[in-house]
């Protein structure tokens, strides 16, 4: 389907309700981003102590839900007034009502973006089954971004819901055909697991991680195989571009990581919404 940089005006309705609702979200996606390698770390010792015997280090309860979100400096609760997206950061200057200790300022970036990006899709593709569908795009890559930004993992949790819901709405061949969907999300998995093993072959180490095969997959089941080109040019030079800037101007080692998911992520909202304009531009350079 033909993404539209322009939506009709009927939209206009639509696209506020979904930026506020994208705010709320936002607001979520701030404790997934959080909770989920937390959640992840938790079960993964609890599992190594089971197995051996010993008693389990984490036996409260700890999910999504459970407990209140609370300042880690203090232990105040956040109340209801305290969590209202954007808003409440700027009322309390960015700090804890309680002790004044900092509030990191991207909760209110990641919910204000949230809430923008989510205006910007129901705008471009309508309230509909497809413009609802690349909600759940969006989300499940602001969650995927900045968890790998801090952890350097991308969660199956959140990879294959990705993989499958890209899958399912293209059943009809909503976005694309649903042979376009299978190839892209088998081709997206293969072109980085082969590069993963030229590399390691050619260097004894490890270039990416498997979640970035996973992410590729699920972009290509969304956007299909034909978008792939694009979305990995697009990743690879912006993530050369941030790459090359965090080593000069902040110091950031040569052999430190820098994780791929974000600009992948980055890639395919792009390619979303703009994928092809951008494959025709880049087609005429290679005939």
């Amino acid at each position: 389907m033909e993404s539209l940089l322009f939506a009709a005006p009927g939209f206009l309705p639509a696209a506020i309700v979904a930026g506020i609702f994208g705010l709320l979200i936002g607001s979520f996606l701030n404790v997934v981003i959080h909770r989920l390698p937390k959640m992840m770390q938790r079960d993964s010792d609890n599992y190594v102590a089971h197995e051996s015997g010993k008693e389990l280090p984490h036996q409260d309860t700890y999910n999504l839900m459970t407990p209140r979100s609370a300042c880690p400096h203090c232990g105040h609760k956040i109340s209801a007034l305290e969590n209202i997206p954007v808003l409440s950061w700027l009322i309390l200057r960015g700090k804890c009502s309680e002790c004044g200790a900092r509030i990191s300022a991207r909760y209110p970036l990641v919910e204000l973006a949230t809430g923008l990006l989510s205006a910007l899709l129901v705008w471009t593709f309508g309230s509909g089954v497809v413009g609802l569908a690349t909600l759940v795009f969006l989300y499940l890559l602001i969650a995927m971004t900045f968890i790998d930004a801090d952890t350097q993992l991308l969660p199956d949790d959140l990879t294959y819901p990705l993989l499958w819901a890209g899958l399912l709405v293209n059943l009809n061949g909503a976005i694309v055909p649903l042979k376009d969907a299978v190839i892209g999300a088998a081709a997206g998995y293969l072109v980085l697991w082969s590069v993963y093993w030229l590399f390691k072959l050619a260097t004894k180490k490890e270039g990416m991680g498997y979640g970035d095969f996973k992410l590729l997959a699920a972009l290509g089941a969304w956007l299909g195989w034909t978008m792939l080109p694009v979305i990995i040019l697009l990743s690879s030079v912006v993530g050369a571009v941030v790459g090359i800037s965090l080593i000069l101007f902040a110091r950031r080692g040569r052999d430190k990581p820098i994780p791929f998911g974000p600009y992948l992520a980055a890639a395919g909202l792009i390619a979303l919404l703009y994928g092809h304009p951008l494959s025709q531009f880049t087609q005429s350079f290679t005939g």
